[in-house]
């Protein structure tokens, strides 16, 4: 069974430290990034293509419980 919504309740503010696109199924592109969070540890999340563009190395983002997708702080 598929999860909804999982991720959804955690928080979390972090470093971006890579991103890469894809299209596993060859049709839908996904866009993932590589977050270390504040605690030293690596996270790759995925994310909305926007946020994807604007998003370089080095940048803060942040994820707010009971929100969908991080933000650039």
């Amino acid at each position: 069974m598929f999860k909804r919504r999982a991720g959804q309740d955690e928080a979390w503010e972090g470093i971006m430290t890579g991103k890469k696109r894809s299209a596993p199924d060859g049709q839908n592109i996904t866009h993932d990034i590589t977050v270390t969070l504040d605690d030293g540890s690596q996270q790759q999340v995925r994310v909305r293509g926007a946020l994807w563009q604007q998003a370089n190395d080095g940048d803060r983002l942040v994820k707010r419980a009971g929100e969908k997708y991080p933000e650039k702080a």
